[in-house]
């Protein structure tokens, strides 16, 4: 900074006496006054500079943390599965319903809860499939048979549908999802479904069904208790699979496929096939229900990552 005096002043202006302050400032010597005017400009300096880059700073985090809020991958099912969360709103309502999910009865294929659920979820998401076309061409289903041994035989429930879709057992969220994403892939929408283990019921309305993303979840018909009713030898295994060839599969009774379309702040709401209507059923019941049958769930997101 150059500071240049005038030196056009006449000699009575250039020796009149300063005002007080002025006075008190000419009394301190002229090298302190200059380690002064030095250290006040750069304070100032850095004043300047702080101002400016608080905001940037702020903005850079701020810009950092939302991206990390928008999309959490976390590992699940021994590796298998990454959870893909979506960003919970700023403020969560304590009721919210997903509309526009259709209903169909469970009136034909009676043993297909998890195929109802998929394809009106899948409708509620614009798509052009029902159940005869869906089951026919892209559900995963291996049937039982009784081998010379006298044991019945099967697939492992994560790998495909166990048994006769009239009369079976059913199909876990990793098979279900796998038969899910052979029909998504010839839309060419960029959808895929994501089966989850171990998301609460709570968690799944926080991070997707808050959002209007509908999510199919395995708990009970009716919310009845389930226990152990058949079991058989798996002959049938695939990528998804934890249990091997030779493993005793079990399935329980009561297990049952809905569509979590919303809550309250007491209940969790429901497109139930069985039922043939929308339903609700208390939190608490709900979860219990939903751990018996292992916390599984399916969600059709679109996001730019291969998960098969």
């Amino acid at each position: 900074m150059e500071i240049r005096f005038n030196n056009n002043q006449n000699s009575s202006d250039r020796h009149r006496r300063p005002a007080k302050g002025a006075d008190r400032l000419m009394r301190i010597p002229r090298t302190t006054r200059r380690v002064l005017m030095i250290i006040a400009a750069v304070l100032a300096l850095a004043l300047v500079i702080t101002m400016i880059a608080l905001p940037i700073s702020c903005a850079v985090r701020n810009s950092k943390s939302s991206s990390g809020q928008s999309q959490s991958a976390e590992a699940n099912n021994g590796g298998k599965f990454e959870e893909l969360a979506v960003t919970e709103p700023a403020t969560k309502a304590s009721s919210y319903k997903i509309d526009g999910i259709p209903l169909i009865k469970q009136d034909y294929y009676k043993a297909g809860c998890e195929s109802y659920a998929c394809v009106m979820l899948l409708q509620g998401l614009g798509y052009d499939i029902d159940m005869e076309g869906f089951i026919d061409n892209y559900l995963i289903l291996r049937e039982f048979y009784y081998g010379d041994d006298g044991n019945m035989y099967g697939p492992d429930m994560d790998a495909a549908y166990a048994g006769d879709i009239f009369h079976g057992a059913g199909i876990n969220c990793p098979a279900m999802a796998k038969s899910m994403n052979l029909y998504l892939k010839t839309q060419k929408k960029g959808q895929t479904a994501y089966p989850f283990k171990g998301k609460t019921l709570q968690q799944l309305s926080d991070e997707y069904v808050s959002n209007g993303i509908p999510v199919m979840v395995w708990v009970t018909t009716y919310m009845d208790e389930s226990y152990e009713k058949l079991s058989w030898v798996i002959d049938y295994v695939d990528e998804n699979c934890e249990r091997q060839v030779g493993d005793t599969m079990v399935w329980r009774q009561n297990e049952h496929c809905m569509v979590l379309i919303g809550y309250t702040d007491t209940e969790y709401i429901f497109n139930d096939s069985v039922a043939g209507e929308v339903v609700k059923h208390p939190k608490e019941l709900c979860e219990t229900r939903f751990q018996e049958i292992g916390q599984q769930s399916v969600v059709v997101l679109k996001i730019n990552k291969k998960f098969f």
